[in-house]
């Protein structure tokens, strides 16, 4: 079978102004590494704008806090809109937003009907700093957490693993999955760092499972802190499914953080995480893009990503 690699144009007309580091040349970077003839063999799909699109992410937000995000959006020509900060609406963010949460449907199900291996969303807005009723963190959907619900809903998934190794803490998502033994949260990042969540001792109801790094760890760091806590829970989970929430801002070259890893150590980990999709989860694993912020690292660390996931 194949890997699916799921983007999209419009992904670029989500403007968060000048100076911000989530920006759209962040798409073009990969645009140009997805682009090598080593990766020739993916298969390339748009994101959809799906009908049951605002449906699908009522499964995590309310509809009201849907409702708001949708009447703040400026029209074409229209100044952008701060929700916070950090958290910007463009004109063009809308339909991005939208087809974020689509790109992450439509993997889980090529996957889950077996007609890709596993996939990788290549999308923006990032998705999991935004937690049931709060944008925040350059997020305004949960995208993986919409793909999550929507697996369970649509296709039965039993056991949905959410394994999360940006450098910042995945808050939304472990918010939304507090309190749902059905879905395996596991996260590694920096602490102390934005959004300030993510200690040892959070654990919602035996199904969170964090493992912060300190300020100036690298691969060997993270490798054991995989080894040692999240690997084997999602090992003693069984997911039917595992979902990526695929950040790259712990890379020793990002601006805004402090931890040392190196393409290398993101190539392992996406086998560590295949080895046990094979064994448990028939191979089924979905990638989300979320943070990374220099373009060069980013876009060289994708790259193994998904030449890892092609050669599952």
């Amino acid at each position: 079978m194949t890997t699916l690699l799921i983007t999209h144009p419009s992904f670029v007309l989500h403007d968060t102004g000048p100076g911000h580091p989530e920006r759209p040349d962040r798409m073009r970077a990969i645009d140009r590494a997805m682009a090598h003839d080593a990766f020739k063999d993916l298969v390339r799909r748009d994101a959809p704008l799906r009908d049951d699109v605002e449906a699908a992410i009522a499964r995590v937000h309310p509809a009201d806090y849907i409702s708001e995000i949708k009447a703040a959006r400026p029209a074409d020509g229209e100044e952008a809109v701060r929700l916070d900060p950090d958290t910007v609406l463009s004109s063009g963010t809308w339909d991005a937003a939208l087809r974020a949460v689509g790109a992450g449907m439509m993997a889980v199900d090529e996957v889950m009907a077996g007609m890709a291996s596993n996939a990788f969303c290549q999308v923006r807005p990032c998705g999991h700093h935004a937690e049931t009723a709060r944008a925040m963190g350059f997020c305004l959907f949960n995208n993986v957490a919409v793909a999550a619900r929507y697996a369970q809903a649509k296709h039965g998934a039993e056991r949905v693993a959410i394994v999360d190794w940006d450098v910042h803490h995945g808050n939304g998502t472990q918010d939304i999955f507090w309190r749902d033994k059905s879905v395996c949260f596991a996260s590694t990042h920096q602490m102390p760092l934005y959004p300030g969540t993510g200690a040892l001792g959070e654990t919602g109801e035996g199904n969170i499972w964090n493992a912060p790094l300190r300020p100036g760890d690298g691969g060997e760091q993270f490798r054991q802190a995989m080894e040692s806590r999240v690997l084997p829970a999602l090992r003693n989970f069984a997911p039917d499914l595992i979902l990526i929430s695929a950040g790259f801002d712990a890379h020793e070259a990002d601006p805004l953080a402090n931890l040392r890893l190196v393409e290398a150590d993101f190539a392992w980990a996406t086998t560590a995480l295949l080895e046990i999709a094979a064994r448990h989860a028939r191979g089924r694993v979905v990638s989300v893009l979320e943070g990374g912020y220099d373009l060069t690292a980013l876009a060289r660390s994708v790259a193994v990503h998904v030449k890892g996931l092609m050669d599952a």
